[in-house]
């Protein structure tokens, strides 16, 4: 897989946009529901797929804690934002950035929703240290200006980017993975690709790579897991709209 095939897969869609309305909302509630459930399920959320739906639905699940419901309802209002956002074509931004991640913990620790942390973190069971919060001025300063300059890259490579160099920076106490999850997604939603999901099942390959990026600087492992995704990521369009999965016409359509 490379970005010249994925351009390919974007323009085959292109040519069907506007998509009918039916075919939009009902793709945009099964993403939801699984974006959610994978974002939640890789931080350690134990709800299941279907117990999601419900809670989505506005359904308490018996035995589950109120965090976990709120992980849930925040994560899908986070979406909700994103595709605003992308209606809105508002660039990214640090203002961007807090505010989605004021939703994530929204309920669930108020005092730092949104707010840059004022102490030092480590990741769990990685390698990888995040700065010392007393640089972290300065290392979003840096991140915002590498974002600024770097227009030109192609979009799937440089979602990929925000999502490992945030992760890297940590600039949150808490919600730093779904938030940068968030952010990739509307990186690329912003220039016409399908937003992806991290399915839990791959948790492990996909901490490893971000590992191998944070500790290595080699994005390698983590663009070519992301460009699988977002090769994915485009059937559910396909089905929808009647094609092969490679986003052709079928041979008795011809």
């Amino acid at each position: 897989m490379n970005t010249e095939q994925l351009d390919l897969l974007k323009s085959r869609l292109d040519a069907y946009r506007p998509l009918p309305k039916a075919v939009v909302k009902n793709l945009r509630e099964d993403l939801a529901l699984r974006w959610t459930y994978n974002s939640n399920a890789i931080e350690g959320n134990t709800l299941t797929l279907q117990e999601t739906k419900v809670v989505l639905e506005g359904v308490t699940v018996g035995g589950k804690s109120i965090r976990e419901h709120l992980e849930v309802t925040n994560h899908a209002e986070a979406v909700n934002l994103v595709y605003e956002l992308v209606a809105k074509s508002e660039p990214l931004s640090e203002r961007t950035i807090k505010e989605i991640h004021a939703l994530v913990l929204k309920g669930l620790d108020d005092q730092n929703a949104g707010i840059y942390r004022n102490v030092n973190v480590t990741i769990s069971g990685a390698e990888h240290t995040p700065p010392d919060f007393l640089h972290l001025k300065e290392e979003m300063t840096s991140f915002m200006k590498w974002y600024e300059e770097s227009a030109e890259m192609h979009p799937v490579e440089r979602a990929t980017r925000v999502h490992v160099d945030l992760v890297k920076i940590h600039p949150f106490v808490d919600g730093n993975g779904r938030t940068s999850r968030l952010l990739m997604n509307l990186e690329l939603m912003r220039s016409g690709f399908p937003p992806v999901v991290f399915k839990t099942a791959e948790r492990l390959s996909y901490y490893q790579a971000l590992e191998t990026a944070c500790i290595q600087n080699d994005y390698t492992p983590f663009l070519e897991m992301t460009e699988k995704l977002v090769q994915e990521s485009f059937k559910p369009y396909w089905f929808a709209l009647g094609l092969t999965d490679t986003g052709e016409k079928r041979s008795s359509d011809a």
